[in-house]
């Protein structure tokens, strides 16, 4: 695994995809996040209670305040298909206040040494975290310890834009 990204990083190149109207697009990070000031989560696999309870509907219900905090756009990735992330946020209703982007096989959350082996309950996933990233470098990366959720949710994220 690489090591992990931290504060002050560039984020790194790599490809994200999202399933939207004209069918599947590619993002790359570090074009989406090169200018302005943007929120990357990511949780452990979509359509999990965490994750779905919790960790999206929070940045959903907190997108207008987010916003107002200077944020331009709100992006949530795992590791699961495109087509997996797009029928999630249809099952939440979350409309366009959060991009749901795709790391199919993990490989760029590996990059950002921000992925985890779970063995047979899914393979390669995604640590639990959430950064604030500015014209294009990590001003903030908070990562959930084991089992912990915390540092990573929408409220948390809203204190330390404010600060």
């Amino acid at each position: 695994m690489s090591q992990q990204i931290k504060e002050g990083d560039k984020v790194p190149s790599g490809s994200l995809t999202s399933k939207g109207d004209l069918g599947i697009q590619n993002y790359d990070p570090a074009e989406i996040f090169a200018k302005g000031t943007h929120v990357l989560f990511s949780v452990p696999g979509a359509f999990t209670p965490t994750c779905s309870e919790k960790h999206l509907p929070g940045y959903v219900e907190h997108a207008e305040a987010l916003k107002e905090a200077g944020v331009l756009s709100i992006n949530c990735v795992a590791v699961n298909d495109a087509f997996v992330m797009k029928a999630w946020g249809e099952s939440l209703g979350i409309g366009e206040k959060v991009r749901l982007l795709s790391d199919g096989n993990g490989a760029y959350n590996q990059i950002m040494g921000l992925s985890m082996d779970t063995g047979n309950f899914g393979g390669i996933r995604s640590k639990r975290y959430a950064m604030i990233i500015t014209d294009g470098q990590v001003k903030g990366l908070f990562v959930e310890e084991d089992k912990s959720f915390e540092v990573s949710k929408a409220e948390y994220i809203l204190e330390q834009l404010q600060k």
